[in-house]
């Protein structure tokens, strides 16, 4: 299937098909500046991904260097963005050239960045190689790397010129880093669209087993809504761009306690801010206590971490806070949270008392 991202003159297309990574030269080649792309991966990626994806540039004849980097959310940092900047330069980029990232989200980031800022932008396609790539981070233009202070602090809106996704990259995924993507297919229906999120309940196990059809649906309904938000707001100016991300303020401070490392994935993270968003707002008398538990039910049974423990946190509720006080969306000193009515009913709160949050973080610790 074909999903158009609707960006006036940046518009562009998402291609989701199984077998397309073996058909990228034919799907790239109006990208092919000078007859070339420069690819850059992770080490991770090379034994199974590379090939595929130089072999059908060659068999188009499209040359093209390759970058490695380092696996790992610590590639999305200074330095890393110095190595690659450099190698683009060394090798001759121009503005009219293409990177193409072929990785993960940290992949996708961090290429995404490099793109916007040397020569002033050059072209990206995105090759996303994990669940949670291909249907949120590759989609929608926000890149960046993290900080000493926090996730994500450093970056642009830059949107690629086409996002390329084949689901049989999943197939050699470890199972961690699948449930991990799961998190943010569950995220869209939280949102706003109940039935999708019944539609996970069902389908959790065939999507998660490997099944063709269902991650080709969960791919294409995350994809498809991720498209819409980002057309109707592409800056998170109106407010509704933002709703895709629930469970992140939360998780963003796990990952922060963790120390941005494997001991929780980004994934795992939103998963357990999620339910944590959904108990919280159960706490203030916002939804039910069933929805609530409903969530926390279907992200466990997913193999997903729903409470701090499991998240392997054993922090107070206060230095939580104290870490969500770095969050790139603060506003006048408030952060806004995304809280939920019910399941299918988030919407964004700039009036929450953060001291109440780590009451009820302490709560329900314990």
């Amino acid at each position: 299937m074909t999903i158009r991202v609707a960006l006036g003159e940046r518009s562009y297309d998402i291609s989701i098909e199984n077998g397309a990574l073996d058909r990228a030269g034919e799907l790239l080649a109006p990208y092919a500046a000078r007859g070339r792309f420069i690819v850059v991966t992770d080490r991770n990626i090379v034994p199974n991904q590379l090939y595929r994806l130089e072999s059908s540039l060659t068999a188009a004849g499209i040359a093209c260097a390759v970058e490695v980097l380092p696996p790992g959310e610590s590639t999305k940092s200074w330095a890393m963005l110095e190595k690659l900047t450099d190698a683009m330069l060394a090798y001759g980029v121009e503005r009219n050239d293409t990177l193409i990232a072929l990785g993960g989200g940290v992949i996708g980031d961090l290429v995404g960045f490099a793109a916007s800022i040397v020569k002033r932008g050059c072209r990206f396609v995105q090759v996303p190689t994990t669940l949670l790539s291909q249907v949120d981070s590759s989609v929608g233009g926000k890149t960046a790397i993290n900080s000493r202070a926090g996730k994500n602090l450093i970056g642009a809106f830059y949107q690629p010129v086409h996002v390329l996704i084949d689901p049989t990259t999943l197939d050699t995924l470890p199972i961690r880093e699948v449930r991990a993507g799961y998190a943010e297919v569950v995220k869209y229906g939280l949102i706003d669209d109940p039935a999708f999120f019944a539609w996970c309940e069902t389908n959790v196990r065939q999507l998660l087993g490997g099944a063709s059809e269902a991650r080709l649906e969960a791919i294409g309904k995350s994809v498809a809504a991720k498209a819409r938000i980002v057309g109707e707001d592409e800056r998170e100016t109106s407010g509704r761009r933002a709703l895709l991300n629930l469970g992140h303020t939360f998780g963003h401070a796990l990952e922060a306690e963790t120390g941005f490392s494997d001991r929780l994935l980004h994934g795992e993270a939103v998963a357990a801010g999620m339910a944590l968003a959904f108990r919280f707002s159960a706490a203030q008398g916002l939804c039910s206590a069933d929805d609530a538990r409903r969530v926390t039910d279907h992200l466990a049974a997913a193999g997903l971490p729903t409470t701090l423990d499991a998240a392997g946190v054993d922090a107070r509720g206060d230095a939580l806070v104290a870490h969500m006080l770095h969050d790139k969306k603060m506003e006048g000193g408030r952060l806004p949270f995304l809280l939920a009515r019910g399941i299918g009913q988030t919407f964004l709160d700039k009036q929450v008392d953060l001291a109440a949050v780590a009451r009820f973080l302490d709560a329900d610790r314990g």
